[in-house]
């Protein structure tokens, strides 16, 4: 297999089985993509253009109830209030995404600010499991009982994900928890709002930079999008099974050890990170 085929093959299978658990697809594309040698502005558009593979897992996973409420829009409160919330919670990061994303490239997408970002999301994710442990029952057990202002505020927590590293399902998952969304009303809004805002992101970046790539690029994307799709549907079923029965305490605990092994690889010269 041609170099370049092989390393959209690796980013895509990463892509789908980190984008929707609370470890940082980004940050993990950033870290493989740099021991790749894929870790110029070609490689960051192509890491956020193959979010699409893994977006479209979640739209067949839940095809019925995207499906019913595309056809149920115009008639039904319900389906109406699920686009509304969609909406309201892809705001937030789309604004402040379109501010300040080139500084954010330009900055933290580096080996070392994604680590740091993996230590701080993972102490974060162990503090808010100890806080669940002990609150009172979650104010939302399901999606369908969320306001707008639930939404609002859960589009708010994904905001914190343009800090590569972070993770948006983290952050969404995380967040929502605070808010008082059970953890599987907060995973599977997670999974939904990853439709519009993956699709956004990639569809942008890839417009904004297509002067970068050729037609022949086209087998790169292909590949990626299709890894991701793969990968990403196996977890999304696992993590809903997961979520039912456990905390998400052992991924904050990897993130912790991941980010921690990056920068003892990065300060001892053990591995050439791209540190400039």
């Amino acid at each position: 297999m041609d170099a370049s085929l092989l390393s959209a093959l690796i980013l895509g299978i990463v892509e789908g089985l980190t984008e929707f658990l609370p470890i940082s697809s980004t940050g993990h594309l950033i870290l493989v993509g740099d021991l790749l040698g894929f870790n110029d502005e070609r490689g960051k558009v192509f890491n956020v253009v193959i979010q699409t593979g893994a977006m479209l897992a979640i739209i067949w996973e839940y095809r019925r109830r995207f499906g019913h409420a595309l056809v149920s829009v115009l008639r039904e409160r319900a389906a109406q209030r699920f686009w509304l919330h969609l909406a309201v919670a892809f705001a937030p990061a789309a604004v402040l995404g379109l501010a300040f994303g080139g500084a954010i490239k330009r900055l933290l997408f580096k080996p070392v600010p994604v680590a740091l970002a993996f230590i701080v999301g993972g102490l974060v994710i162990l503090w808010v499991e100890r806080r669940a442990h002990r609150a009172q029952p979650p104010r939302v057990d399901a999606v369908d009982q969320m306001t707008w202002r639930d939404a609002l505020l859960v589009g708010i927590a994904q905001s914190f994900a343009l800090i590569p590293g972070t993770s948006r399902s983290g952050s969404t998952i995380i967040g929502g928890m605070i808010f008082g969304l059970s953890r599987r009303a907060a995973t599977e809004f997670s999974f939904f709002l990853a439709v519009p805002t993956l699709v956004a992101a990639g569809a942008y970046d890839f417009y904004k930079n297509r002067a970068l790539f050729v037609a022949d690029d086209l087998g790169l994307f292909a590949v990626g999008s299709a890894a991701a799709f793969v990968s990403a549907f196996t977890v999304v079923r696992w993590l809903i099974r997961y979520v039912a029965n456990h905390d998400f305490r052992p991924f904050a605990w990897y993130r912790i050890a991941f980010g921690a092994i990056v920068l003892a690889t990065a300060y001892s010269g053990w591995v050439d990170w791209s540190l400039g």
